[in-house]
């Protein structure tokens, strides 16, 4: 059975910083991309970005265009982790932010949320101007 569990959401000033972690454990050996979503009230959710979990291509990490430049997306193999580093937020990054992981074969670099079969709780992200 895959869990998966995000924390560190909060609340934090526009131009701060927020770090996300996300643990998930029980996947497939098959499993892909680990990615962060978001989905903000009334908005569909979106991607934020993914980071392949195996070779052959290591730790490749993908964003979308929104976060490119601010966010960072890094993995800890050994404690099954995925970390979400948020700098210089800005009020349209207030949502929920979940993990997710794909076991589809649909390369990390599309960030399309319905190739992932196994989604945490979310952490809820604001941020205040």
């Amino acid at each position: 059975q895959v869990r998966i569990t995000e924390s560190g959401g909060g609340s934090v000033q526009a131009g701060g910083s927020l770090r996300l972690s996300c643990v998930a454990s029980g996947y497939s050996d098959n499993s892909r991309c680990m990615g962060w979503f978001r989905q903000a009230p009334g908005s569909e959710r979106e991607a934020v970005g993914a980071i392949y979990l195996r070779d052959p291509h290591g730790n490749q990490v993908y964003y979308s265009g929104s976060v490119k430049g601010r966010f960072t997306i890094s993995r800890d193999n050994a404690k099954n982790t995925m970390f979400l580093q948020m700098n210089n937020v800005r009020s349209e990054d207030t949502a929920m932010y979940y993990c997710a992981v794909q076991d589809d074969r649909t390369p990390c670099y599309t960030l399309r949320a319905p190739s992932y079969n196994h989604w945490g709780q979310g952490t809820q992200v604001t941020v205040s101007s």
